[in-house]
């Protein structure tokens, strides 16, 4: 007898994913309630609110909170712009917690930009390098070279990105994850703009 677990593969939840716009984990929880039955999963995404918040994000964001955060030894302090479509989600309760989570996490897990494509190209380059000599340090043979640093650059911006970073009270989402729960909740678009952490004696 198959189990749950056998009924559907990675690649279900990936295409899946494609389809609705929801996070890996919550497709892969749609998948697991309904037994792997892929237009099932997909109604009940679509209940729950979360299919639409990937297809809300073209949508303009001119309102939003500005939101603080500093750490209770007073040597790390956050300042984050978040964005929505209206002043009257700006003003909810459910916005106001989604800020001030989202620049905890900045404060805890120091991200150096918002998304993938704001990552510094230097920075980039400089871990690039870093890897390809580790890689052939290791001894693996030239032609999966480039296949490994790829993979090891992709972990990397996973580490500084934003939206990419498991969130710091519940690792198995990520930030990106959590904005789009809550977009799905509040039904609107909501984009973290900009964000600056500053740590005592570093420039």
């Amino acid at each position: 007898m198959m189990t749950t677990k056998e009924k559907f593969t990675a690649k279900d939840v990936q295409a899946l994913r494609q389809k609705t716009g929801a996070g890996m984990m919550e497709c892969k929880k749609a998948l697991e309630e309904t037994n792997g039955d892929v237009p099932k999963a997909e109604e009940y995404l679509r209940a729950k609110g979360i299919a639409k918040a990937e297809k809300r994000q073209g949508k303009q964001t001119s309102e939003g909170l500005i939101g603080s955060y500093i750490h209770h030894n007073g040597k790390v302090g956050v300042m984050v712009e978040v964005n929505c479509e209206t002043d009257f989600v700006a003003r909810t309760d459910d916005f106001k917690t989604l800020v001030k989570q989202i620049a905890e996490h900045i404060a805890a897990a120091a991200p150096v930009a918002v998304d993938k494509d704001q990552v510094p190209q230097d920075k980039v380059e400089k871990e690039r390098r870093i890897f390809v000599e580790q890689v052939k340090a290791s001894g693996k043979p030239d032609h999966l070279i480039e296949k490994i640093v790829a993979g090891k650059v992709e972990a990397f911006y996973k580490d500084v990105a934003l939206v990419h970073q498991a969130w710091v009270r519940e690792p198995k989402k990520t930030v990106g994850d959590l904005i789009k729960e809550a977009s799905a909740k509040v039904g609107e678009n909501i984009q973290v703009r900009r964000f600056v952490r500053f740590q005592m004696g570093e420039e």
